[in-house]
């Protein structure tokens, strides 16, 4: 199978030279290439998955490194990461037939987008670290080039420069994490690392620079500054692949390292992953209920489902090191049902702020409002995707966070206590971040949607292309299927948790029984039990109920009045509720804390006719902390080493055999 799939591989790079020669007249070829190359690598990942658990299959290949090849490895985690990463693929390509009309320089685009998804998919199957950095490092450089795409709109520049120096950082931890596990012998295969792991203080190191480095990928905070910046910036189709699937590529690269190179890790690992994901969870809804550019809140809203995930992890982690095999089987399994769930949902709402886009030309929730008549298959397709993120049953977003509540709501078992009291912490953490995202949500949508159109622009919008709400509708579906029948999704990740921790999903022993198609049990059916469809049939009941009720009871008459405008009868848009003012009262309650949030009001006196003004700033400690003391240190080396560029070649010479003696110096008093 790994011929077939380094052929699909191979089939996405050439799309990409192939768009660099033909130019814009490509568009629809390569974009539907990419749709066709994506699903069939996803449907090999899914074969491969549901076929029994699978050995692994290895290929060596006679390129890279001279003493060490080229090792490609599909197990059921890369096969599960790539079925993730294709799905998301497909569709944003799909999306991109129909979106890549509107773009201004689309060969900014086009020649990339390809080679991106190939790189995804190259860091999945990759089985040695300079492989693995290899490609990582073509990840980077080719979503790189897709965030400068729109280079002219004021900030991309910047933001492109921010995620390049977070990029290099984060392959630059990777690489020393990856050296210290490989040793002196140079065993970089990760067969090689995996029979025998790095123990005491220099295992401890690689695991806080694998943190460090695909922690910045994927946005955990601290680490987070830079997505709000670059995913805004990119084309809607590649924001949605940089937030949906790109930081999965780096969930995956920590599921590899902690649960399958690192051997047995204590405890206190398991914490640490807990912690970040709570504060990423709560942090970034806290960040997302802030903002009013609609693809910034989604970027922000990025770092909370990471935190989701994360959490998820260090629960599966903790269950795993104390022998509780069932309830970490049930951790991971959350973790990867919502690594998939986040992907379908943020893919669709980012589709559906590019939608916006191409409508109305405005990302300002501020400048929108009542799209609902304008865009009505959008409106609904965006509607369905604020449900699914925001955890409401019966869609899929539900499924993956209510199972990570059982995991936690079994923490008493474990022995430790400080994850006896530390855990249940972690779970009102999440219960916050749900309820935030309910609100952001209900927020982006009615301010977006509802109301009245704020601007010229928002009144004279005009639905989208055939190909992208057709990409649209297909994520809605598998939002609403995968919410209704969650064992869909839950067969093949058993097969993930049998290869990370040896023992299936719970229940998932003996096969898929029929009533498991309908109700899902992941310990005890006298403990909890969900089904979708029961939800849902339920829910359809009462609303049409509820809807009869009125009807029967209610006035058959027509009363017909002005419009209610908190007592203020001004038909002016301005006089609406606005996203700002949504905030306001949890800017107050958290931004002082959180963000040194400051609100200053300039009201002039009686006679005086300037208008009032209200001024609100707000700090990301995150950028104080972390980013703004690396940019300063950059800076200042950029200006000292900038003399190096005059140097003649004998001192050049002579500083490249100074460099030889002290690394043969070291490995001396090494051996």
């Amino acid at each position: 199978m790994l011929i077939f799939i380094l052929a699909a591989i191979a089939t996405l790079i050439g799309a990409g030279l192939l768009a660099a020669a033909l130019g814009r007249s490509a568009s629809t070829a390569v974009y539907g290439g990419c749709v066709v190359v994506c699903l069939a690598l996803a449907a090999m990942a899914l074969w491969f998955l549901l076929n029994g658990v699978h050995p692994p299959q290895d290929l060596v290949l006679p390129i890279g490194l001279p003493w060490l090849s080229a090792h490609f490895r599909i197990d059921a985690l890369s096969a599960w990461f790539m079925l993730v990463v294709d799905l998301g693929g497909a569709a944003a390509a799909l999306f991109g037939i129909g979106y890549g009309r509107h773009e201004a320089e689309p060969m900014r685009v086009l020649p990339f987008f390809p080679v991106f998804l190939a790189a995804m998919n190259l860091v999945l199957i990759a089985d040695d670290a300079f492989v693995f950095l290899l490609c990582w490092e073509s990840m980077s450089l080719s979503s790189w080039l897709l965030v400068l795409a729109n280079h002219r709109q004021p900030g991309n520049a910047r933001a492109a420069l921010v995620y390049l120096i977070m990029a290099i950082f984060g392959t630059a931890c990777l690489l020393l994490a990856f050296g210290i596990m490989a040793g002196f012998e140079g065993a970089y295969g990760f067969a090689a690392i995996r029979a025998h792991p790095v123990s005491g203080w220099l295992g401890g190191l690689a695991l806080v620079l694998i943190l460090l480095g695909a922690g910045s990928k994927a946005g955990l905070v601290p680490l987070h500054a830079w997505l709000p910046l670059a995913h805004p910036a990119a084309p809607s189709h590649v924001s949605a692949l940089m937030s949906g699937v790109m930081t999965k590529v780096a969930i995956y690269a920590v599921i590899r390292v902690m649960f399958d190179l690192s051997g047995r890790l204590p405890w206190g690992w398991g914490a640490i992953l807990l912690t970040l994901g709570a504060a990423s969870a709560v942090l970034g809804l806290l960040y997302a209920l802030m903002q009013t550019d609609i693809k910034v809140l989604l970027a922000y809203s990025t770092v909370e489902n990471i935190g989701i995930i994360t959490i998820g992890l260090g629960l599966a982690l903790v269950f795993k090191v104390n022998g509780l095999m069932s309830l970490s089987a049930v951790a991971l399994a959350a973790a990867l049902f919502h690594v998939l769930n986040h992907a379908l949902f943020k893919s669709l709402l980012f589709f559906g702020s590019g939608a916006i886009l191409v409508a109305t030309g405005e990302r300002d929730m501020e400048r929108l409002g009542g799209l609902i008549h304008r865009l009505p298959r959008t409106a609904v397709l965006f509607l369905i995707g604020s449900a699914a993120i925001s955890a409401l049953p019966p869609f899929n977003g539900f499924v993956s966070e209510w199972l990570t509540f059982q995991a936690i709501l079994n923490s008493p078992d474990l022995p430790q206590w400080a994850l006896k009291f530390g855990v249940p912490l972690i779970g009102a953490a999440l219960a916050l971040a749900a309820a935030l995202a309910a609100a952001c949500f209900v927020r982006a949508y009615g301010i977006t949607f509802l109301g009245r159109p704020r601007s010229d622009a928002a009144a004279k919008a005009h639905e989208v292309e055939g190909s992208m709400t057709a990409a649209m509708s297909i994520l809605a579906i598998l939002c609403v299927t995968l919410g209704l029948v969650p064992v869909l999704a839950l067969m093949p990740i058993s097969a993930v948790v049998q290869q990370l921790l040896a023992t299936p999903f719970p229940g998932f022993a003996d096969g898929v029984t029929a009533t498991e198609w309908l109700y899902l049990v992941p310990l005890s059916a006298t403990s909890s039990s969900y089904s979708g469809i029961t939800v849902l049939l339920v829910v359809t009941a009462v609303t049409l109920a509820v809807v009869e009720g009125v009807h029967r009871r209610g006035s058959a008459r027509i009363r017909r009045s002005p419009a209610w405008d908190c007592g203020f009868p001004d038909p002016r848009p301005e006089t609406q509720y606005t996203a700002a003012s949504f905030a306001q009262p949890l800017r107050r309650v958290f931004g002082t804390l959180v963000f040194r949030a400051r609100e200053q009001v300039d009201m002039p006196p009686p006679g005086d006719f300037r208008p009032a003004r209200l001024t609100v700033t707000m700090i990301d400690p995150a950028w104080e902390a972390f980013y703004a003391p690396i940019s300063g240190i950059i800076n200042w080396l950029a200006d000292r080493l900038n003399a190096l560029q005059y140097l003649t070649i004998r001192r050049y010479l002579s500083m490249v055999f100074i460099a030889l003696i002290l690394l043969l110096s070291f490995v001396a008093l090494r051996g």
